[in-house]
């Protein structure tokens, strides 16, 4: 059982920036290492959306409204990842959840608030 902990959602203004973190707790180690990982967001009344993932090699892929704006990466060290937000828009606006993938299945965090308003 691999535990998620969000952190550094808030509120910002259009064109600033903001970094979320997802810590992973787990007893071994190297599930983290070879888990493939991700970040979700949903915004209300919309369904949740795949933003950024990183693989245990570290390639990584991003949906198309982020790209060039938002940076994910991965501490695995520190068992932690990122997601770096710039220019944020206010349509970026939703709960973000991070994902952990190992051997097929699914750990989720509880999720972070981001709202991006003037």
């Amino acid at each position: 059982q691999v535990q998620l902990v969000e952190s550094g959602g808030g509120l910002v203004q259009p064109g600033e920036s903001l970094r979320l973190s997802c810590a992973a707790s787990t007893r071994i180690f190297s599930v983290f290492v070879l888990s493939a990982m991700g970040w979700y967001r949903q915004a209300p009344g919309k369904q949740r959306e795949l933003v950024a993932s990183i693989t245990s090699g570290g390639r990584t892929t991003y949906t198309d409204s982020v790209k060039g704006r938002f940076t994910i990466s991965r501490d695995n060290a520190k068992t932690t990842m990122y997601l770096q937000m710039t220019n944020m828009k206010p349509e970026d606006t939703a709960v973000y959840y991070c994902n952990l993938n190992f051997n097929g299945g699914d750990s989720w965090g509880q999720g972070t608030q981001v709202t991006v308003s003037s």
